[in-house]
């Protein structure tokens, strides 16, 4: 029979150290709770106080910290500042033993749960689940946490669930909420903000005079105009944003974002899940007609390979020669003779001149203008009765709209047609022959009119924009008038539809009216 003699373990399994060695166990806590309301953060400071007193009341334990989060979610550990401090000190060796009070405190997502009780059992970290009597270098540890985390996981699907189907019946009854510290023009309720608002007619003032969107932030911030957080820049997407945000025209769009599952982030709703748009919903900033003339007009420049926006200047002087933009351009960039120029885009080819159109500098098309403005204020008071009576022709577009009724009616009922030749074929009514001869002729019918329609829908959008510039030049008339002795950059981009340049003897002024004065450098 052989003989077994038992040599007993001389240092920790996980850790390495002497076991005579560990005599006092460095023990730290870890407290969440999962809202921001003040009942759970009673509750959390409850939490404290606990387990302060709970370690000091163990003979060989010694408080190293409580570590803590307020108002944040569990089902993700990688958002929570207070989880990750106690992690990173674990790692460190400044803990032995973490107590919390259940697996759902520590994180209700079942794969975190498990990678954060493995990583710090390979450290030699041990942690104590109180209400679940879970000690993790327990033999049945691991397998009642890996229970524990997919019940606690479960509960918070079926939480999310809940919550889900709640907003869900709220946007079908047409109940939306706003982000009330970051959205500029509304306070709580939809209630306008008076001095936001301003900003935010500014801002689709300026894009329909004909700014980019750069140059809306440049002018914001030379106007001392700060952001809704308060910072003195302004971003290209912030002002993008406030040009599509449907809620300043009264309306409002749901569901624009979504969260898939409990632990995946929000991403943007492409179709996965209904919207609900809500027509009228609340008090608007912007009319519909400028929010709708401000879509328009963006998707103008989007589809405009020559959209150019670095200058005020870019949009509206053309060359008499080929048509092309005058674009700024630096001469002698690198010596005392820097100079900056406006010419046409397309003048040269290969090196060589194409057209004869001359160039100006910003100072020579300024001085432009004021001379055709000197020129038009003398028939002030006919020009803007003028602008009165034509304001009046373009706002009635009932017969493009009737016609574009009629249009739909057609494409619906040739749709039908389509239809019916379906089924007749699939019930033998007609012969393929017939049928292919009959679809063929609706669908080149049904294609006519689509390009119809969509050409009629173009005009209309035309007419939108073209109301809102001529209110907006008998607005900057009324409110400024035609006598100024220095340029105006807002009286030029609001009335000016653009200056042609033939030659330096040659210039035509032509105004948003229709009018047009000429002139020379």
């Amino acid at each position: 029979m052989p003989t077994v003699t038992t040599i007993p373990a001389t240092l920790q399994r996980f850790t390495g150290t002497a076991i005579e060695k560990q005599s006092v166990k460095k023990v730290a806590a870890y407290a969440r709770v999962s809202t921001d309301q003040e009942e759970q953060l009673s509750s959390f400071e409850n939490q404290v106080d606990y387990y302060t007193r709970y370690i000091a009341s163990h003979e060989g334990w010694t408080l190293v910290k409580v570590y803590a989060d307020e108002g944040l979610s569990g089902t993700n550990t990688r958002l929570r500042a207070g989880f990750q401090e106690m992690m990173n000190d674990a790692l460190s060796g400044h803990i032995d033993l973490i107590l919390t009070k259940s697996v759902s405190r520590l994180a209700r997502n079942t794969l975190d749960s498990l990678n954060t009780v493995r990583t710090l059992k390979d450290a030699g970290v041990e942690i104590y689940f109180e209400k679940e009597n879970i000690w993790t270098f327990d033999s049945k540890g691991e397998l009642l946490l890996t229970i524990m985390s997919s019940l606690a996981q479960e509960e918070s699907r079926s939480i999310s669930t809940n919550v889900k189907w709640g907003k869900q019946k709220l946007m079908k009854d047409g109940v939306s909420k706003v982000s009330y510290s970051r959205f500029l023009g509304y306070d709580k309720d939809f209630v306008i903000n008076p001095e936001e608002a301003k900003v935010v007619k500014l801002i689709y003032s300026l894009f329909l005079k004909g700014l980019s969107i750069g140059m809306i932030c440049k002018e914001l911030e030379k106007r001392g105009i700060k952001t809704v957080t308060g910072k003195d820049r302004w971003a290209y997407s912030t002002i993008r944003s406030i040009l599509t945000n449907e809620k300043y025209k009264g309306d409002s769009l749901l569901q624009k974002f979504f969260t898939p599952d409990i632990i995946s982030t929000q991403k943007k709703n492409r179709g996965e899940m209904p919207m609900y748009y809500i027509e009228r919903h609340h008090e608007a900033i912007i009319p519909p007609e400028t929010f709708d003339a401000v879509q328009i007009e963006i998707k103008k420049r989007l589809d405009s390979k020559k959209c150019l926006n670095r200058n005020y200047l870019s949009r509206k002087v053309v060359c008499g020669d080929c048509g092309a933009f005058f674009i700024p351009k630096t001469w002698h960039s690198n010596n005392k003779y820097k100079k900056c120029i406006f010419a046409c885009m397309d003048k040269y080819s290969g090196g060589k001149s194409i057209c004869s159109s001359p160039h100006l500098s910003e100072e020579e098309l300024q001085a432009v203008f004021l001379k055709a403005l000197d020129q038009l204020e003398n028939v002030s008071g006919q020009v803007i009765a003028n602008l009165e009576v034509l304001i009046s022709i373009v706002s009635d577009s009932k017969l493009l709209e009737d016609k574009r009724e009629d249009l739909n009616e057609e494409i619906q009922s040739i749709e039908l047609k389509m239809n019916r030749l379906i089924r007749d074929s699939a019930m033998n009514i007609i012969s393929l022959d017939d049928y292919n001869s009959a679809f063929t002729e609706s669908e080149s019918l049904r294609e006519e009119k689509q390009i119809e329609l969509n050409h009629l829908e173009s005009q209309l959008d035309e007419r939108k924009i073209r109301i809102f510039s001529l209110q907006n030049m008998l607005l900057m008339l009324k409110e400024k008038g035609l006598s100024i002795q220095v340029f105006d950059e807002e009286l030029f981009s609001a009335i000016t539809e653009k200056i042609v340049v033939n030659s330096l003897d040659d210039i035509e002024v032509r105004f948003i009216d229709g009018s047009c004065i000429k002139t020379v450098v």
